[in-house]
């Protein structure tokens, strides 16, 4: 299906709540494939308790740096409680497609103090950071300003990975699953395979493989065949380590 180029399987919602749906999974890629992974860690998952409270699950995230994966921050708490949207194109998006959209209309200040309180907990664990995600890549008007002051390399969207500070876009698309249920599981499956054959000749492809993702045999599976077919003419990769090598 592929004809070269790169792909990325991205772990989205990293966090100790989320962990016991992956590490099957994850534990799967590494005995078939040992390829790089990049996992998009949230520092304080719904609220349920900062990571660096959790020591076993901090010692996994240092093994997965040391075998040359990468850790990307992930919004802080990957919730998304108000204000309510004022459109019904807002509603949508943040009431219908998800209610995790966290930085989709926050204050300027509260996105700094967010960023500040993430990129503390990355530093002080001693982690290196390239890039930050927000949660369901909802990015509202002043949390965007305000990201492009602070030093990470880049941010993504559905379709492109960004150069930061300008938000420059580099073609990117990713497969994403909506697996809540079983009709949008049956309709993931069908437009999957599409952009599948729609993106083949792209540079990078990212898998935006989500927790929920890994509970129904039917996206589970979709995923280890995706990367059975990519990793056969592809070069697996971080979304770090292609955009050093992108020009």
């Amino acid at each position: 299906m592929a004809e070269g180029g790169s792909f990325a399987v991205v772990l989205h919602d990293v966090a100790p709540a989320t962990w016991p749906a992956c590490a099957g999974f994850v534990a799967e890629l590494d005995r078939r494939y040992g390829i790089p992974l990049t996992f998009l860690v949230v520092p304080d998952y719904h609220r349920q308790g900062r990571l660096d409270r959790f020591p076993a699950f901090l010692s996994l995230l240092e093994r997965r740096l040391a075998r040359g994966d990468e850790l990307v921050l992930h919004g802080y708490h990957h919730d998304d409680p108000g204000p309510l949207p004022c459109s019904p194109r807002a509603w949508v998006r943040r009431r219908v497609m998800t209610h995790e959209g966290e930085f989709a209309a926050l204050p300027g200040a509260v996105v700094r103090e967010r960023l500040d309180r993430g990129l503390e907990l990355f530093h002080r664990l001693g982690w290196p950071v390239h890039g930050f995600v927000p949660p369901a890549w909802m990015l509202g008007e002043q949390a965007r300003s305000v990201l492009a002051e602070y030093p990470f390399r880049y941010t993504s969207g559905p379709s492109a990975l960004m150069r930061l500070p300008g938000f420059s876009p580099l073609q990117a698309p990713s497969l994403v699953w909506s697996a809540r249920s079983a009709w949008r599981r049956v309709v993931s499956l069908l437009w999957n395979r599409r952009c599948l054959v729609r993106h083949r000749r792209v540079a990078m492809i990212r898998l935006g493989i989500h927790p929920v993702d890994l509970r129904f045999p039917l996206s589970r599976e979709f995923w280890l065949e995706t990367v059975e077919t990519l990793v056969s003419s592809r070069r697996a990769t971080t979304k770090r380590a292609w955009l050093e090598g992108a020009h």
